[in-house]
């Protein structure tokens, strides 16, 4: 399986356009055009096609991670202290 065929894949899956793909690259500041895009997910066989390099590949699944799960910084501002808890009394027992 070539990572042209894992991109396909997961834009498949993940319901993904163009415009998400290059957000998500963005994410990282990996730069990729529309154009280079579609190159990428075109048959081996079509004149204008470009095997999708390792770098990014790469670039994409780190961005998608960032998509999905937010950076580290937005999970820390997200955790926010629980308030103490508050003993709870129960009614004294009976014998």
């Amino acid at each position: 399986m070539t990572n042209n065929d894992i991109m396909k894949k997961l834009r498949v899956a993940l319901q993904l356009r163009d415009d998400d793909i290059v957000h998500i690259l963005k994410l990282v500041d990996f730069d990729v055009t529309k154009s280079e895009l579609s190159a990428i997910f075109r048959k081996e066989d079509h004149p204008n096609y470009k095997p999708c390099g390792d770098q990014l590949l790469r670039n994409f699944l780190n961005g998608l991670i960032i998509h999905l799960r937010g950076t580290p910084e937005e999970k820390e501002a997200a955790k926010a202290p629980a308030p103490p808890r508050k003993p709870t009394s129960y009614p004294p027992r009976r014998k």
